[in-house]
């Protein structure tokens, strides 16, 4: 027998090949082999409570007395009722503080899985992107082989996500303290809050295959990502064709802007972006921001010219005191469920980083 990880034992001959009942075997410690019963039992809570742990892990319901559990299960369930008991947080919170952990692992438990089934595909399926029938689904093989990859690989990669969460923690702490001012406390936290929409996204979508269409959103999201956050931003979400992100202050918030618009024009696989974006106060929940804000820097994206970004008044007036930008006032409009706002078109200064042909070369290419 050898000991790999934390929380298993296998032995060596199990790496040869890898069937479905190995899977809970390998990565959560030992086979299914308890009922939800004997978890509760063994986590000394009622099956009440068990059933709730379960939902907030975003799991669909089991019967009481099916094997679908194992001792993972029972010290991740001990763990939650050891922090309600020991009275650091209420059940309210601890399933919440669950809920949260389940969202953000089953999105990256999917992404990884996607990732490694790419970069294992054969070639034939590689070569096959310019194909009406190419698929985003990976095939058999390069499915198996990327199960077995990612689960020899699911100890070195347990620590890397450990350092990720305990980086951004204090990040998010160190923000919320930032935060903390009591005159502000019933408004909200005052951001810039911009949103970048690929251009003609819905006409792209019937012309390519699944697989270049997965291709083309997976290159946008990572560019995206990597402009915001170079400028100190955070990306919020992605849906698809749109990126939402917020910045504390004006001038990153404009860079982050302009790169964006600067960066997919010269990008021969991407369509152009347009960008909008408001400043005010937002509110901050389940990872998210709501509020009016967010809600003008949308309507503004949607009205923004291919290639352009528009910014509401008071963004404007926050960049006119800055160097580096200029802001052109524009007519005067009533944006749906906003009502009248004077956008402002945002360029970069003279002298920028771009020549003013840029967009005509890409035209041309």
């Amino acid at each position: 027998m050898t000991e790999v990880g934390r929380h298993r034992v296998v032995r060596p001959e199990d790496f040869a090949a890898l069937r479905p009942d190995d899977l809970e075997a390998r990565l959560l410690g030992k086979p299914a082999t308890m009922a939800r019963r004997d978890v509760s039992r063994g986590a000394e809570v009622s099956l009440l409570s068990a059933r709730k742990f379960w939902h907030a892990l975003g799991f669909p319901n089991v019967e009481d007395d099916d094997a679908m559990f194992t001792e993972a299960d029972q010290m991740a369930l001990m763990a939650v009722a050891r922090l309600v008991r020991e009275q650091e947080l209420d059940e309210t919170t601890a399933l919440a503080m669950t809920r949260a952990f389940a969202r953000t692992t089953d999105r990256l438990a999917v992404w990884q899985t996607q990732l490694m089934a790419e970069a294992l595909a054969a070639p034939g399926l590689e070569a096959a992107l310019d194909e009406a029938d190419a698929r985003a689904v990976p095939d058999l093989a390069a499915a198996e082989a990327a199960a077995r990859k990612l689960t020899d690989m699911a100890d070195e990669l347990e620590p890397l996500l450990i350092y990720a969460w305990r980086r951004h923690l204090t990040a998010a702490i160190s923000r919320m303290l930032a935060d903390a001012d009591p005159e502000q406390s019933d408004q909200g936290v005052r951001r810039v809050v911009g949103f970048a929409d690929l251009v003609n996204f819905t006409s792209l979508v019937r012309r390519m295959t699944e697989r270049q269409l997965a291709v083309m959103v997976q290159r946008f999201e990572a560019l995206a990502t990597d402009i915001v956050t170079a400028h100190g931003g955070r990306v919020i979400k992605t849906v698809g064709d749109e990126i939402l992100f917020v910045t504390i202050g004006a001038a990153p918030a404009a860079a982050v802007a302009l790169d964006l618009v600067e960066t997919m024009a010269e990008d021969d696989l991407l369509p152009d972006v347009r960008v909008g974006m408001a400043v005010g106060p937002v509110l901050s929940r389940l990872g998210d921001v709501f509020g009016t804000t967010v809600n003008r820097a949308s309507r503004l994206t949607s009205v923004a010219p291919a290639g352009g970004v528009l910014v509401d008044d008071a963004l404007a007036t926050s960049l006119a005191a800055l160097s580096g930008f200029e802001t052109t006032a524009l007519r005067r409009r009533t944006l749906r469920g906003i009502g009248q706002v004077t956008p402002s078109e945002l360029r970069r200064a003279t002298g920028g980083r771009k020549s003013p042909d840029t967009r005509d070369r890409k035209a041309s290419s």
